[in-house]
């Protein structure tokens, strides 16, 4: 498995060659979600080879996890053998699947899990626009715990909660600029052993 983290876009492959097309894909697509969602804070893609076995009509999983203010939108997605037809016959395809090397199928999970991440996201927008425009603020801490060597830390959340969070999940790659006492901004979410930050933003001394 590889992961490529710039800033606060993740992508990650597994059990398949990690692919330069794709990725370039993967990041035109997350352009476009951020042209119409400016709002999104971070978005990791998971692309994923299932076994041999099963790769007949469902080759390819893609999940999209995208964090947005107070909230996450998840996209688990494999494409079914109808879809991957119905967009090879209509013709649709993308300047990077011009390249001699391109798996169709491949493309065609991307392409349809970032469809449904958009349509999802316009729901997010429209659920949104319907609440009053006081809009709560992400929670609130401060740092207490940092091991810099395993890559991992806790916060201590203004309401009391102490909460786990992974290097992976400091927006900006600024872990290395975090220290005892730093306060951040965060979101959760549910990991294995409970509530865990997703994204962790360190705030400006003057918040």
């Amino acid at each position: 498995m590889e992961e490529r983290t710039p800033g606060n876009v993740q992508i990650t492959f597994r059990d398949l060659t990690p692919s330069d097309s794709a990725e370039s894909v993967i990041r035109e697509r997350i352009e476009e979600l951020t042209r119409f969602a400016p709002k999104i804070m971070s978005c990791r893609v998971m692309v994923e080879a299932p076994h041999k076995r099963h790769q007949r009509g469902n080759r390819y999983h893609v999940r999209i996890t995208i964090h947005v203010p107070g909230d996450q939108i998840v996209v688990a997605h494999q494409p079914t053998l109808h879809g991957v037809e119905r967009r090879l016959a209509a013709g649709a395809h993308h300047k990077a699947t011009e390249l001699a090397a391109v798996d169709r199928d491949l493309y065609t999970a991307i392409h349809e899990a970032f469809d449904l991440a958009r349509r999802r996201l316009q729901d997010w927008i429209r659920r949104t626009r319907g609440k009053v425009k006081t809009h709560d603020e992400p929670p609130h801490g401060r740092v207490i715990r940092l091991l810099e060597g395993e890559g991992y830390g806790f916060i201590a959340a203004d309401d009391g909660r102490e909460i786990y969070f992974h290097r992976n999940a400091v927006l900006g790659d600024a872990f290395g600029e975090l220290d005892i006492g730093s306060r951040v901004s965060f979101s959760t979410e549910t990991g294995d052993k409970g509530p865990q930050a997703s994204t962790v933003r360190l705030l400006g001394k003057h918040h």
